[in-house]
């Protein structure tokens, strides 16, 4: 999806109409296909980022919040023992784990900006962002788990793989 172009064509005055809509509360809303767009659009151009970050970047060392510290300290006192590598989606979406997840992302609510808004978020850390390998969650638990995932070193493998095709790249030219 070339989010650019589709900004780009919204003008000025799209835009910020389209980012009025965004932040007003989803209360105001029925299901509106355009802002589901505008949503998705906001959503993958966070992930794309995301991607080229850690694969620019050694994940050790990125901050991803004033609050990394926190952030990573309570999820592993509420989740000590889930496994971060590969995600199972029912770790995430069932019932029982939104009963657990909510109080977690809940307290960081004027905490983390826009701790509740939507994005997406890689299963398996070692695959880029797509269809399948992408579920949606909240901001809250995309930051714990990539947090977690760069202290931890589950990122490194696309910092790694990164690193390794531009120095080929380097190397035959």
């Amino acid at each position: 999806m070339d989010t650019g172009n589709v900004l780009a064509s919204l003008g000025v005055e799209g835009a910020t109409a389209a980012a009025h809509a965004l932040s007003l509360p989803a209360e105001a809303y029925g299901n509106d296909a355009q802002l589901e767009v505008m949503w998705a659009m906001k959503a993958y151009n966070h992930a794309e980022v995301y991607y080229n970050l850690i694969s620019s970047v050694d994940p050790k060392f990125l901050k991803l919040t004033k609050s990394d510290e926190q952030i990573y300290t309570k999820f592993r006192e509420a989740f000590p023992d889930l496994s971060i590598q590969v995600l199972d989606p029912e770790l995430l979406k069932s019932v029982d784990a939104k009963e657990k997840w909510r109080p977690f992302c809940n307290q960081f609510e004027g905490v983390v900006e826009d701790f509740n808004y939507g994005t997406l978020l890689r299963l398996d850390c070692q695959k880029d962002y797509t269809e399948v390998n992408t579920i949606f969650a909240t901001r809250i638990q995309f930051y714990a788990i990539e947090i977690a995932r760069n202290r931890e070193g589950n990122n490194d493998f696309v910092h790694n793989a990164n690193s390794k095709t531009k120095q080929q790249k380097k190397d035959k030219s």
